[in-house]
């Protein structure tokens, strides 16, 4: 099962570097990781996907907590949040593919952010499987590049709208 994990760290050198070995010396693989900073300079939220079950990743958020730099570690799995991976992909575009790979970043709700000749670049953000099912429509295209930030997340506030208003970029819940 895959599991999130929000670590929120001090904002100083090597705290990266730290995490990463030690979930490497005891053989954790992390799926997924992102790191930025936060409202506060002086902290980081790192997000996680680790696959497990929940002793597994029980232990993953033990590890994490007794690093001196991590302030705290949640595993947001079982809650209710909002999810978003970021992909930058560049397909060969030759001028009779350039409308139906136009029209596809349209139904994705992408960005066209570059054009040459004979190459696009898409910007598209979502859901792990909206990137997936993305890269599965330019794949008879030819992808050239692509580059993924991996998966950010944050668990939803507790005062939302009534069921049925829409949010405030009338995206997709997830």
């Amino acid at each position: 099962m895959r599991h999130v994990l929000s670590a929120v760290v001090q904002n100083v050198p090597g705290v990266l570097a730290h995490v990463a070995g030690m979930l490497a010396s005891r053989a954790y693989n992390i799926h997924s990781l992102a790191v930025g900073e936060t409202e506060s300079p002086e902290l980081s939220r790192m997000t996680f996907v680790v696959v497990g079950d929940d002793r597994t990743v029980e232990q993953v958020r033990k590890q994490l907590e007794k690093i001196v730099t991590v302030v705290r570690v949640d595993d947001i799995s079982g809650q209710d949040y909002v999810e978003r991976d970021l992909m930058l992909i560049k397909v060969k575009a030759d001028k009779g593919d350039r409308p139906e790979i136009r029209e596809l970043t349209r139904i994705f709700r992408g960005r066209i952010v570059d054009v040459s000749p004979s190459e696009m670049m898409v910007e598209l953000s979502g859901q792990e499987r909206k990137i997936e099912a993305f890269i599965d429509m330019m794949r008879p295209f030819g992808i050239l590049e692509l580059c993924r930030t991996g998966r950010i997340a944050m668990v939803r506030s507790v005062n939302r709208p009534v069921a049925g208003q829409a949010d405030a970029e009338g995206d997709e819940n997830n």
